[in-house]
C-alpha cells in the first residue's frame, strides 16, 4: 500500500483513518504478461494502480490494425478510463506488457468512499484535471511535431518507458511503424 499512498500524497495529506479506508478497498492482484485488464463491450469497473510492471491501452481499427493510445508505467493508474467514469463498455484493451503487481479499486467502493472521505476525491479531481492536460498536450504535439521530435520528446520524459516497452508498442503510441522508429532511433545515433 505504501507505493500507492506515496502517490496520493504528491496532492493530498492523508490521515491513518483514510488510509485504513483505501487500504480496505484496494485488492492486489498478480497480472500475467499479455493478460487484458479490459477488453472491447465489457465495462471497466476498476481503477487499476500499478505497483510494478508495464501496460498499454490499444483499440483495433477497422483493418485491424493496433493503435496505442496509453502507455503507464510503475505508479501511475492505467484501466479504460472512458469506460471506467461513464460505466459504459470499453472500447479499448488493457493489456500487460510485462508480469505486473497491481491495486485494484472497485468503482462500486470508490464512488461512495469519496463521498465519505474528501481528500481521496480531491485526489482523484486533481489527478483527472493532469490527465486531461496531459491527453491535450499529447495531442497538440502529435499535430504540430514531427516523428523524430515526438520520439526524443517521449524519451525524455519517460526514459524507462524507452527501455522497457516493446518498439513495436511505442511506435504504434507514437503514431508511425516499427521500421520508421527504427530509423528515427539509427539517426540519432549515428548523430551523436
Amino acid at each position: 500500500m505504501q507505493p500507492l499512498f506515496r502517490n496520493i500524497e504528491r496532492y493530498v495529506t492523508l490521515n491513518q483513518h483514510e488510509k485504513e479506508c483505501i487500504a480496505a478497498i484496494a485488492q492486489p492482484k498478480t497480472i500475467r504478461r499479455r493478460q487484458y485488464l479490459d477488453q472491447p463491450g465489457f465495462i471497466s469497473n476498476y481503477r487499476n494502480y500499478i505497483v510494478r510492471g508495464s501496460f498499454r491501452s490499444f483499440f483495433l481499427d477497422s483493418e485491424g490494425k493496433e493503435h496505442t493510445v496509453q502507455i503507464a508505467l510503475d505508479d501511475w493508474f492505467v484501466s479504460d478510463f472512458y469506460s471506467y467514469i461513464t460505466q459504459t463498455p470499453a472500447t479499448l484493451f488493457v493489456e500487460a506488457l510485462e508480469d505486473s503487481l497491481i491495486l485494484q479499486m472497485a468503482y462500486d467502493d470508490i464512488e461512495p468512499l469519496c463521498r465519505k472521505l474528501h481528500v481521496l476525491s480531491e485526489y482523484f479531481r486533481v489527478t483527472t484535471e493532469k490527465a486531461f492536460a496531459f491527453s491535450r498536450n499529447r495531442a497538440l504535439s502529435g499535430l504540430s511535431k514531427t516523428a523524430e521530435e515526438r520520439f526524443l520528446e517521449l524519451q525524455r520524459l519517460y526514459p524507462a518507458m524507452i527501455q522497457r516497452v516493446p518498439q513495436k508498442v511505442i511506435a504504434s503510441y507514437l503514431g508511425m511503424t516499427p521500421e520508421f522508429l527504427s530509423k528515427i532511433r539509427k539517426k540519432l545515433v549515428s548523430e551523436s
